[in-house]
């Protein structure tokens, strides 16, 4: 693959993530008030995307509530800021057994739900790009699956782009792509197509350079992507992104240390972020460059 650096990038900030990273840092936030401050400090240091989960604000705990999503997606549209709101719609495909002997029964213990209330919060408040997770995989953070079908996706993506959401495609492998491409040739995601490489995520796709540059050479031509590693590789895949010819998302849903022993909050993370691009030679850009770029209309507080 001949080296393409990007020198327009625009960064992502993923501000909360769903993890049970809650304890481990002060900086991570819970309330959709902390959350909405997080994400607009993050916009302030540079990031022209906040990628936002919810949680529950007295345990941190992830959650999936719309009213939690109506009340962060007002706060951030309220204060005036000007950024790309991206909510996640990758909650409620978690299945859990009770034992290797218990396969023929989920656990009380799962979330699963039907595509309507997956994205009930996406409809609802109308974010300009919201996730979809393209492919079902096995998650280390605890013994369950992450389950997505070919079905299921089919129908969260239709009522993604009805509701006038850009989707950005979350690929944790190459056979995510894959899929992807075919929700693209059936003209279920319409162009332009934005694509998210999820990188050293277990057990998803290794975050050796080998296996990033096959993800990367899966992305079609035309195809907008970004990708991010976790914990001590997310800024060096800021740099390995934008040589590659992609954009970066950094934040503490991937990562909570800005050095070693030293915690981060999301701003410093993007700060961080936007001097490595800077010293590659390229350019930050900022959300009305990225709405031009994928056709996206930034909506009004409502």
């Amino acid at each position: 693959m001949p080296l393409t650096m990007n020198r327009e990038v625009f960064i992502t900030c993923a501000v909360t993530g769903s993890g049970g990273t809650q304890d481990r840092s002060p900086h991570v936030p819970r309330s959709p008030a902390q959350i909405a401050e997080s994400a607009i400090a993050a916009a302030q240091a540079g990031a022209a995307v906040v990628h936002c989960h919810v949680r529950d604000p007295e345990t941190g705990a992830p959650a999936r509530d719309p009213a939690l999503y109506r009340e962060l997606t007002e706060r951030i549209r309220d204060s005036g800021t000007d950024v790309v709101l991206n909510l996640t719609a990758g909650m409620g495909g978690d299945l859990l057994f009770d034992g290797t002997e218990a396969m023929n029964r989920m656990a009380a213990r799962s979330d699963m739900a039907g595509a309507a209330e997956r994205v009930q919060h996406i409809v609802d408040c109308r974010p300009e790009i919201c996730t979809l997770d393209c492919g079902t995989m096995n998650f280390a953070e605890a013994d369950y699956v992450m389950v997505n079908t070919p079905g299921m996706l089919r129908d969260m993506a239709r009522r993604m782009v009805s509701a006038g959401v850009r989707i950005e495609i979350e690929a944790f492998d190459t056979g995510h792509l894959w899929f992807a491409r075919q929700l693209v040739a059936e003209g279920i995601i319409p162009d332009p197509v934005l694509v998210q490489l999820c990188m050293g995520v277990p057990w998803g796709a290794p975050d050796d350079l080998n296996t990033f540059l096959a993800m990367v050479n899966n992305v079609p031509e035309g195809w907008h992507w970004s990708a991010f590693g976790l914990g001590r590789h997310q800024m060096p895949y800021v740099a390995a992104s934008v040589l590659a010819g992609g954009n970066v998302r950094v934040g503490l849903e991937d990562n909570l240390f800005l050095d070693k022993g030293v915690l981060a909050t999301n701003a410093q993370l993007v700060a961080r972020a936007a001097e490595i691009i800077q010293a590659m030679g390229g350019t930050v850009i900022g959300p009305e460059a990225v709405r031009a770029r994928l056709k996206l209309e930034r909506r009004a507080p409502r």
